[in-house]
């Protein structure tokens, strides 16, 4: 019945590509179009296990980074989808600027479906979304971050919390500026309402793209400061820049 009612949808209410728009020939894993499925590069192994850069060479085991050698990270583990570029890159503009809040909540089922592949999300009490600042939330109409973690606690049952932490200071968009720019940037903007809603937690902090990470950072060691058990750090995209990469192995966090 199922497959029937699938069918009679489908001549109807033909299937779309999420980017481009091209009627697909049937519901895959994805949705999108076969050229637009090749745009995706997801991320993979062999990758940093603290800030979960990707590395250059497909061969070998996970190792830290050169950053990660050398700096001690807020969170216990960062993880993203794919490559912030190409279909990605197009999806997430669309939700984010065009207001195509219907893609961001299948994106968000992407992410749940990652997520769930790589952790047991069991160990997770609380999902946190990044926050926007009330005057860019009033200009956009929705945070999009509380969009995809609204996907992952559906599926995962989970706890969301989007007010939990806050962004107190309304910084000026992170477009354009350099890491040390980034840093200063968001620099105390961030504070937690009612400690007690965090302290004993471990956080899923959630976000739509990893940039340099600053923003994450800053956001993951306000909740560590109160008093949050551990935070991990899931994303839809990574910016992924080159990096001279060192070779340490180092066990994998948040493995349940």
């Amino acid at each position: 019945m199922r497959e029937i009612l699938t069918g009679i949808a489908d001549v109807i209410f033909p299937p779309r590509c999420l980017t481009c728009g091209v009627i697909r020939d049937s519901h895959g894993p994805l949705p999108f179009c076969p050229p637009c499925s090749t745009g995706i590069r997801f991320i993979r192994s062999p990758l940093c296990p603290s800030c979960g850069i990707p590395f250059a060479s497909p061969e070998g085991e996970d190792h830290l980074c050169g950053e990660c050698l050398v700096t001690e990270r807020p969170y216990a583990v960062a993880r993203a989808v794919g490559y912030y570029e190409e279909t990605l890159l197009t999806a997430i503009h669309l939700f984010k600027y065009r207001g195509r809040t219907g893609i961001g909540e299948v994106l968000g089922k992407i992410m749940a479906d990652f997520a769930g592949g790589i952790w047991d999300m069991n160990v997770f009490s609380l999902i946190l979304p990044v926050p926007l600042h009330r005057k860019r939330l009033r200009e956009r109409g929705f945070n999009q971050a509380v969009i995809l973690a609204r996907e992952l606690s559906k599926k995962f049952s989970i706890p969301l919390d989007f007010t939990a932490l806050r962004r107190k200071v309304p910084t000026a968009p992170q477009v354009g500026l350099g890491r040390e720019e980034r840093s200063a940037n968001v620099r105390g903007a961030f504070a937690v309402r009612k400690p007690e809603r965090i302290a004993g937690r471990r956080i899923l902090l959630v976000d739509d793209v990893f940039t340099t990470g600053s923003t994450l950072t800053e956001c993951a060691g306000v909740l560590m400061r109160a008093k949050a058990e551990a935070v991990a750090v899931l994303t839809l995209a990574r910016a992924v820049h080159d990096h001279d990469i060192a070779t340490v192995s180092a066990p994998e966090p948040f493995s349940g």
